[in-house]
């Protein structure tokens, strides 16, 4: 019977030899892919073997997960789920990254916040919503340049690019491939904010073949989750 190590380490292998053959095929380098490995509801000691398997970047969706284990396992710990205000407290102090960033009033709040912060800026990626439904996060993609804006006069954080999740019911390489017009249009109004957040266990050989840059993927690398309450 195999260890939970061999099985991660095993996953991982899978998903990395896939990125390997989407970005040859896509035409991309390796290099300009990252792979966020995304932790939520899976205990520390998965996290601690993925450190020890050579994964520096982890995703949480919440502030509570995140802001334990960020304890237990040094790396570039990515917030990825959707704000709450009263949680940009604590997120600002062990987030690397927020990819959800999608109003104006928690941009105000973060700003104020990472006065306090020291070190690297914090490096913000503004949610693009790519179906305009309500309560998965996002804005549309007419009111990017206003938000980004702001993003890159405010002192303590970095404008990264843009994070978008497929939208349910919709095909994932239309999705990115409207996507990835979106971020062309973006990227040459502001040259310095590349990156491009989007891509989960079911889709992220598609979002890669439409320019993503950083890829979230949980559950072909740790598994089935337990059902969060």
């Amino acid at each position: 019977m195999s260890t939970r190590k061999e099985d991660i380490a095993n996953n991982l292998a899978h998903v990395r030899e896939k990125i390997q053959v989407s970005a040859r095929s896509s035409n991309r380098e390796l290099s300009e892919i990252k792979l966020i490995a995304v932790t939520k509801t899976f205990p520390a000691i998965d996290v601690e073997i993925l450190h020890e398997l050579g994964i520096r970047d982890f995703g949480e969706n919440r502030d509570s997960e995140g802001a334990a284990k960020s304890k237990e396992v040094q790396g570039d710990w990515h917030f990825q789920g959707q704000i709450q205000g009263n949680k940009l407290k604590s997120i600002t102090k062990w987030a690397t990254f927020i990819h959800s960033l999608d109003s104006h009033d928690h941009l105000e709040k973060i700003a104020t916040l990472c006065k306090e912060r020291e070190g690297t800026p914090l490096g913000i990626f503004i949610q693009v919503s790519l179906d305009g439904a309500h309560g998965r996060g996002g804005v549309p993609a007419q009111e990017l340049t206003k938000l980004a804006d702001s993003v890159i006069s405010t002192v303590g954080i970095q404008l990264m690019g843009l994070m978008a999740v497929a939208p349910l019911g919709i095909e994932a390489d239309k999705a990115f491939a409207e996507l990835a017009v979106i971020h062309r249009a973006f990227s040459a109004n502001f040259p310095t904010a590349t990156a491009l957040s989007a891509g989960m266990s079911g889709d992220y050989e598609s979002a890669i073949s439409h320019g993503a840059t950083h890829i979230r993927v949980g559950s072909s690398i740790l598994g089935s989750r337990t059902p969060e309450m």
